[in-house]
């Protein structure tokens, strides 16, 4: 019986494809990100409560920063996956859990909770920032 030898090189060159081509399905132009928002600030309190979003600077066309449960935030970009060479951004529609390209350049819609897309022509999700929470500070970065 012969044994099958993979080269590492081969594994390797596999792995390193794979993960530059997740890299590539963001699209949207690379931020340094990496800034703390303490809940305790004026500026910040309706982030106390569950269901609640805030629009903060920063990112490639702005982030929006939703909390999820009393323990969990999604951090997302504004850049639109549409078509990134327009620049477009979302926005929050008033029922506070589907995001739209609020300067009309498609008529794509995603959800707040995760970024994925609900209705396309996208079929991208928005870029999600990584948290780190320790009450009462929050940690976005990526």
């Amino acid at each position: 019986m012969r044994k099958l030898r993979i080269p590492l090189v081969i594994v390797g060159a596999y792995f390193l494809m794979q993960s530059s081509c997740e890299q590539n399905n963001q699209n949207i132009p690379y931020v340094p990100v990496n800034f703390d928002i303490n809940l305790n600030l004026p500026s910040y309190t309706s982030l106390n409560f569950p269901g609640e979003h805030l629009i903060v600077q920063g990112g490639s066309k702005g982030i929006i920063i939703y909390r999820y449960t009393m323990d969990e935030f999604v951090v997302l970009d504004r850049h639109s996956t549409f078509d990134v060479t327009l620049g477009c951004h979302v926005a929050v529609e008033s029922d506070g859990i589907t995001l739209y390209d609020e300067s009309e350049c498609s008529d794509s819609k995603w959800i707040i909770l995760d970024g994925s897309v609900m209705q396309g022509p996208a079929t991208l999700p928005l870029h999600r920032y990584r948290t780190n929470w320790n009450p009462p500070i929050l940690h976005v970065y990526n």
